[in-house]
């Protein structure tokens, strides 16, 4: 692994499709009163703009940096610190996507939302730089924080998760997630830009299941419910052109009514479930090198799109990018990591 600089960070922070780094920083090799400016930087580069409190001279810290175009996944350690994120940071330098933080050693604060909590190894907490922010980490925390892209979870499932809420990680489904993101981190040298999208797309499902939100609450079992299973139908059939509502509704056999009020609970629909999971199918032809010989219009169709310029359309429209583009940008890169 790599030891980056401050400009490197700043040119880290936008990376081109199908590239995947894995890079990391340290403060122990500056001199000590030149670490806590350095970390400053490093911070503003890599996450937000924040304030920093800290609390002995020559600060240490080392991270450890996976990122693809989607995902940013960060293994830290470090002295004790408090990072702010004023209302006046929020408004020159806005930042919507989430963060997860993961303690492994340690323990860590978070102040967000009108709520205060403690964080230690078998817990985990969302938070987001979008909303004024207290994090505090005692001496020698260690932990792992992944960033998730807003519109992840923004756009398929509506924008209900509590923030600085207390998750359980140490049994079930949490465990399951605790684990999954522990090994991204040790795996970090063998993985390649679509393999570590994919794994993080499916950390992202499994953490909206665990933490189904406040807009849930209230929401019966059995919707619930029909909501995970519609989804996990959808994803293995989005390259069904025919797929619609009805159809899902039949083969599962649940009235169309029914699947309408389950997805509604989860802020979506049927028609924008199959979009974001054919979405999904076609980021992953394009970026998979086995289909580089395949036409966009054929990858249209074996996406489930009805023609190309719906695909495109869709895309850049998700994306930021079309899909020649990224198939273009996928070309110069294996996408591999490196020490």
């Amino acid at each position: 692994m790599s030891k980056f600089s401050p400009r490197q960070l700043e040119r880290a922070r936008t990376l081109p499709w199908n590239t995947y780094t894995v890079e990391a920083v340290s403060t122990d090799e500056l001199p000590p009163h030149e670490r806590a400016s350095f970390w400053r930087e490093h911070i503003s580069a890599t996450q937000a703009v924040l304030d920093h409190r800290f609390f002995r001279p020559g600060f240490s810290a080392t991270s450890v940096h996976q990122r693809s175009a989607c995902y940013h996944l960060v293994e830290f350690r470090s002295d004790e610190v408090v990072y702010l994120r004023t209302p006046a940071q929020i408004r020159d330098a806005p930042d919507e996507d989430y963060r997860f933080l993961l303690p492994l050693s340690g323990e860590l604060t978070v102040r967000q939302d009108g709520r205060l909590t403690r964080l230690t190894p078998g817990t985990g907490a969302f938070f987001t730089f979008a909303v004024p922010l207290e994090l505090g980490q005692t001496p020698g925390a260690h932990g792992l924080v992944l960033t998730i892209p807003a519109r992840q979870l923004d756009e398929p499932f509506g924008r209900t998760l509590p923030l600085a809420a207390q998750l359980n990680l140490r049994t079930g489904l949490g465990r399951i997630v605790s684990d999954l993101l522990k090994s991204l981190a040790r795996e970090r040298n063998a993985l390649t830009a679509p393999q570590f999208d994919a794994a993080c797309d499916r950390l992202t499902e499994l953490l909206r299941m665990l933490s189904p939100g406040e807009g849930l609450s209230g929401a019966p079992a059995r919707l619930t419910e029909v909501a995970t299973l519609v989804h996990r139908y959808v994803r293995a059939h989005a390259a069904d052109p025919d797929l619609n509502g009805a159809t899902i509704a039949l083969d599962l056999g649940w009235s169309l009514r029914q699947i309408q009020l389950a997805l509604q609970r989860v802020g979506t629909t049927p028609r924008d479930l199959i979009r974001e999971e054919r979405l999904r199918l076609a980021r992953r032809l394009l970026q998979d090198p086995t289909h580089a010989h395949l036409p966009i219009t054929d990858l249209a169709y074996t996406a489930g799109f009805s023609s190309p310029s719906a695909l495109s359309t869709a895309f850049r429209r998700r994306y930021g990018t079309t899909p020649r583009e990224m198939r273009r940008a996928a070309r110069p890169s294996k996408g591999t990591g490196g020490d």
